[in-house]
């Protein structure tokens, strides 16, 4: 077990003190080495002595993904290179890469960050822990293969890919836990009941899934096809990877590591602070990283918090689940869209499956949206009366859930392109022309 109980059911008075003094300590360690940050604060007309709490942050302007591009690839680091023990970076599908250097201690604080997270999912030093994210530059692998390894786990370093092997993997080494992503995690369960392979052949208690948005539906599903407890992880390479928060089973909340950062929901058109409960922008400060901190970091995830203490006992600052992000968001006719508002749609209406694609378009200068979804084995060969029924139900709960109208196409099941990481769920050709 990895269970830090004194940080983790904190009293919340005393887990402040020690965000903000954790804060004051990197605000000065970020300013004095790295010129990047010195520059900003200068700009701002800050010191680092003005920031004493968590209330002062928004004194400061924010971190993006843009300004480490802009410092690639190693521009943000506070320490030097023989001190940096493994570099990650993001995929760089929209530009130059993203590049993060890691300490021996970030390495250590990250290991403990996940190990709470398997910790709080059921993993002991007894369990198998099959790891399907990818390894290299992604920090999924790795992420969880290091807490995997600090609980005194057995680890199966599988990777991503030939699903059939992963299923052999799965039932000849008895793993007894599943990491990866969950449109993954519904692509093996999939593959399992096409080929009549039954659940009880794996032996499988839990999986940790994350580096894409899901909704509670999909979890569900991922629970009733591989018979398992699912558990939400997130995290993203810029901050520590996955480990930065975490799901339990007292809520659908994922708890934040708060002794090692510091959360802020900002609103999208203004940049400040919301209330408790109220969406916006996800902002992380790392307060214990050493090698390459970020201050105010905005991962444009969209998200909410609370305080309140869990079901679960812990005290941790807990946020909702990622429903999508605001740079990633449609706009369509003026309405915000996420995909996970659709996939929920698809997911309580039932007889489809949870594959789908959203196809957007603008024809005669008015956005067009259609959903391309799978229709269930038993529903692809009920009459075309129930057929044009079920379009029907689906396209009036899209409306009443969006206030949009969408087209509905039903296809044949397993016609959808299925996905080994990632899964992509939207095709906008506004953006083409």
């Amino acid at each position: 077990m990895y269970w830090n109980e004194e940080i983790e059911t904190m009293d919340a008075e005393r887990l402040r003190a020690l965000q903000d003094e954790r804060l004051r300590e990197q605000v000065r360690y970020t300013y004095d080495r790295v010129p990047f940050y010195k520059k900003m604060f200068d700009e701002a007309g800050a010191q680092p002595g003005d920031i004493r709490t968590a209330k002062d942050l928004e004194k400061l302007p924010f971190t993006s993904k843009t300004d480490l591009r802009d410092n690639y690839p190693y521009g943000l680091l506070a320490v030097p290179m023989e001190e940096i023990v493994r570099i990650h970076a993001s995929s760089g599908t929209t530009g130059k890469a993203t590049v993060v250097g890691y300490t021996a201690g970030d390495l250590a604080l990250w290991d403990e960050c996940v190990a709470r997270a398997l910790t709080c999912a059921g993993g002991t030093r007894k369990d198998i822990i099959q790891v399907c994210y990818g390894y290299g530059l992604f920090t999924g692998g790795l992420g969880l293969h290091g807490g995997a390894e600090r609980i005194g786990a057995t680890v199966i370093p599988a990777s991503t890919g030939n699903t059939a092997r992963q299923i052999t993997m799965l039932q000849d080494y008895g793993s007894t836990m599943l990491c990866c992503t969950p449109s993954y995690a519904l692509y093996i369960g999939d593959t399992m009941e096409k080929n009549n392979i039954p659940v009880s052949s794996i032996h499988l208690k839990a999986g940790l899934f994350g580096a894409e948005p899901w909704t509670v539906r999909m979890k569900e599903e991922i629970e009733k096809r591989l018979g398992i407890r699912a558990y939400d992880i997130y995290g993203l390479s810029e901050i520590s990877g996955p480990g930065v928060s975490f799901g339990c089973d007292g809520s659908d909340g994922l708890h934040v590591n708060d002794d090692h950062f510091l959360i802020e929901i900002v609103d999208p058109a203004t940049g400040k602070n919301v209330p408790d409960g109220e969406k916006g922008e996800v902002v992380f400060t790392t307060l214990t990283k050493r090698g390459l901190p970020l201050l105010r970091y905005n991962t444009h995830d969209i998200s909410s918090i609370t305080h309140e203490r869990c079901a679960c006992g812990r005290t941790l600052t807990r946020m909702a689940r990622i429903t999508g992000r605001s740079d990633d968001m449609l706009i369509i006719r003026g309405v915000n869209v996420f995909p996970s508002q659709i996939e929920s749609v698809l997911l309580s209406v039932g007889q489809v499956e949870p594959y789908y694609m959203i196809h957007v378009d603008r024809v005669n200068n008015l956005d067009v949206m259609e959903i391309k979804v799978e229709l269930s084995a038993d529903a692809f060969s009920d009459s075309m009366r129930g057929i044009e029924e079920l379009e029907a139900k689906i396209r009036a709960s899209i409306e009443s859930t969006l206030g949009i109208a969408a087209k509905v196409t039903f296809v044949e099941p397993s016609s959808l392109p299925r996905s080994e990481g990632k899964a992509k769920r939207v095709i906008d050709n506004r953006t083409l022309r």
